[in-house]
């Protein structure tokens, strides 16, 4: 394990068994559904997209989405990436028939060599949780890129505050969870993704569907700073 960052530690912190317990079911399923305006099968279906079978998730949750996606092939190779062991767990057991790779670091640090890289990373509702604004925290996807095959497909979704309509609920919510350093994203705004995405990677995509942006991009390593 790397060593986290005293800011990285405090935004996973909230991740206990207890909160995980209900975490299906008030974020993927009532926040997801009524307050951000994007239904969790609409992230899965954006995941099932680019899903490979030598496949990293990173920022694991419960493990919902590995339990539901439709993995190309039922020879699966697959990581998870946390910094919370509690997640790590969660997600292992419910994963447990791709007998997972389980991998606990802090995504802000740089990660420890990878021997086998991967040919597709899933990032589901974490950058909206990490510390920084979008600038900072995008290094994230310079120490993914060194887990990665060259043409690897990265996808994921996030939380937006900025440049996006929210309902009176979304602004309350999300002020709430910032306040208590559960997100940190209230200056994360579509146009600073998509340029943080663009400056590492070709083949972009984004789209935003309530308050959450859907994102794909592909790992080119000539075209990467």
């Amino acid at each position: 394990m790397n060593s986290p960052s005293e800011a990285s530690a405090a935004g996973q912190a909230v991740y206990s068994k207890r909160i995980l317990s209900i975490y299906d079911i008030w974020v993927l399923g009532i926040s997801n559904s009524l307050i951000w305006k994007c239904r969790t099968k609409t992230i899965l279906n954006w995941m099932n997209q680019s899903l490979t079978a030598n496949h990293l998730d990173v920022g694991v949750g419960t493990g919902y989405h590995l339990d539901h996606c439709a993995f190309p092939d039922s020879n699966v190779r697959l990581g998870l990436l946390d910094l919370n062991p509690n997640s790590l767990a969660a997600a292992a057991s419910r994963a447990s028939r791709y007998t997972p790779e389980t991998y606990q670091a802090d995504i802000l640090q740089p990660l420890p060599d990878q021997p086998q890289g991967f040919d597709s990373v899933s990032l589901n509702y974490l950058l909206h949780c990490l510390p920084g604004d979008l600038s900072s925290k995008s290094t994230l996807f310079d120490h993914l890129n060194q887990w990665l095959n060259p043409g690897a497909i990265i996808s994921g979704s996030t939380i937006l505050a900025e440049g996006i309509p929210r309902s009176l609920p979304a602004r309350k919510l999300m002020h709430f969870y910032n306040e208590k350093k559960i997100f940190t994203n209230s200056a994360d705004s579509r146009d600073e993704l998509l340029s943080q995405l663009q400056s590492r990677y070709t083949d972009v995509e984004l789209k935003v569907t309530g308050c959450v942006a859907l994102f794909r991009a592909r790992y080119t390593p000539s075209t990467t700073n």
